[in-house]
């Protein structure tokens, strides 16, 4: 993540006075120029500068989305969609100008097709609306990013979360989308068959590809059905690598957790302060299992037994639905509760992911570089993936903490790339990441941009994103 990497595009400032105004009269109330809605729709919780949109515009449904992109392509202007905000690289940034879709109106379950465990959505339905609505249908959709993200902007990013371990990220439970492209068409990229053979397979290029390819107007996506029994609690070590090896062991011997989380000391004892826990100031995991009554009993067991072997504590159990809201609740609460570790400073969070036989090396390695260098960051991670967070507490004001900052996660995605693994797990590239992709896919930067300019020659689709100026 580099300020060099966000730069200011050329803007059409002819074409985007034509669009704003057909756009006007198309939409009426619909569409806003007021400067504190642009800034809300460039929002990016990152320290990168905000970049605004002219305008932002509200479609009901997937013809308005045809008709603004069409608009759009006419006159050359940007397209940047928009969820619900909760991305954390600059995604929804401006770079160049041009007109934000806020897809929150295009929130109707279309479709739920119990007897096949699928649902159709439009994009703009949030996770947790979706499992409201589906709870009375014995199903629910895994994927937990920790935000209530919007199902569409979880898509464009290929999100995944707390659940990935066991049921998969976003590129694994999407079936079939419907999109509009950058000339105003809109296709379907598949159907509601659970495999397929027949040509490209668009649906995973299209999940990921962070609105640089299009406008994702309904997602098709797989379900699960509710588990019997849901149990979960929180296991202290006495190091990072005993509860590291914890999760290695556990993995290897194919238990199947559903979540297995990883905070560390730093973050354990925010957590206690922010959400009124008094949980062992210590490395923790999060863990929980589904199934039935007695196969999540014989999986808590088996976990228990490994994790006694790497000097685990007494497993502090929650089995009532209460108690597991209240632990995860204080999981998902970890950016706000790391934000009381310095009041007033701002939170800079970043993410890796290695093979899992790496994890507790490149997390040793990299608390060793945290203390180094005197930083205030906390770690939290899925680790049942080898994916995870830290969260750098700096003062954005200060240019000192940021190239320190800067310098620290440069370090992170090189240390995570000299192990075989990824820049990113899950936040994706955005502006805040272009560079190290770079030297992460090397000669496969060309085809992916070959892809963007045969799908996207004016490049109008959220520009400014995934890749660096050729």
């Amino acid at each position: 993540m580099s300020l060099s990497d966000v730069i200011t595009g050329d803007r059409n400032e002819d074409g985007i006075a034509a669009v704003v105004g057909v756009l006007k009269q198309r939409f009426g109330e619909r569409l806003n120029t007021g400067v504190s809605m642009r800034e809300q729709h460039g929002h990016t919780t990152t320290y990168l500068p905000n970049q605004l949109p002219d305008a932002v515009v509200f479609p009901e449904s997937a013809e308005e989305v045809r008709d603004i992109v069409r608009i759009c392509a006419d006159h050359k202007v940007p397209v940047i969609p928009f969820g619900t905000g909760t991305s954390l690289e600059g995604h929804v940034n401006a770079p160049s100008g041009g007109i934000c879709i806020d897809m929150m109106r295009m929130n109707r379950i279309l479709k739920v097709n119990a007897e096949d465990l699928d649902c159709v959505v439009e994009p703009g339905v949030t996770r947790e609306d979706l499992n409201v609505h589906l709870r009375d249908t014995g199903l629910f959709f895994p994927i937990d990013p920790g935000a209530n993200a919007s199902i569409g902007g979880m898509t464009a990013t290929r999100a995944s979360g707390t659940n990935a371990v066991r049921y998969g990220t976003m590129k694994d439970n999407v079936l079939s989308l419907t999109v509009v492209t950058a000339d105003g068409r809109e296709i379907s990229t598949g159907t509601r068959a659970r495999k397929s053979s027949a040509g490209y397979d668009l649906t995973r290029l299209f999940v990921g590809s962070e609105g640089t390819l299009g406008v994702v107007t309904s997602i098709t996506l797989r379900l699960f059905g509710i588990p019997q029994s849901i149990t979960a609690g929180v296991c202290p070590f006495p190091s990072v690598d005993d509860a590291v090896n914890t999760v290695i062991m556990t993995i290897q011997m194919g238990i199947p957790v559903a979540r297995i989380e990883l905070l560390d000391t730093l973050s354990m004892r925010a957590t206690n302060a922010y959400s009124g826990l008094n949980y062992p100031e210590s490395p923790a995991l999060f863990v929980e299992f589904h199934g039935t009554d007695a196969f999540a009993a014989e999986q808590a067991e088996q976990f228990g037994e490994i994790a006694a072997e790497f000097g685990g504590g007494d497993f502090l159990w929650a089995s009532e639905q209460e108690e597991r809201n209240r632990l995860w609740k204080a999981r998902h609460n970890a950016y706000w509760s790391g934000l009381q570790l310095r009041p007033g400073a701002d939170g800079v969070t970043t993410d890796v992911c290695v093979p899992i036989s790496r994890l507790g090396e490149c997390i040793r390695a990299t608390q060793e570089d945290i203390e180094e260098t005197g930083l205030i960051a906390p770690i939290v991670g899925h680790v049942g993936d080898g994916n995870f967070h830290v969260m750098l507490l700096i003062d954005r004001q200060r240019r000192d903490e940021i190239d320190m900052a800067e310098a620290f996660i440069e370090r992170l995605t090189e240390r995570a790339l000299s192990m075989e693994g990824t820049c990113t797990g899950e936040h994706g590239i955005g502006q805040g990441k272009k560079s190290v992709l770079v030297k992460e896919l090397d000669g496969a930067i060309e085809p992916m941009r070959q892809i963007k300019a045969a799908l996207d020659p004016d490049n109008i689709m959220n520009p400014g994103k995934i890749f660096p100026p050729a």
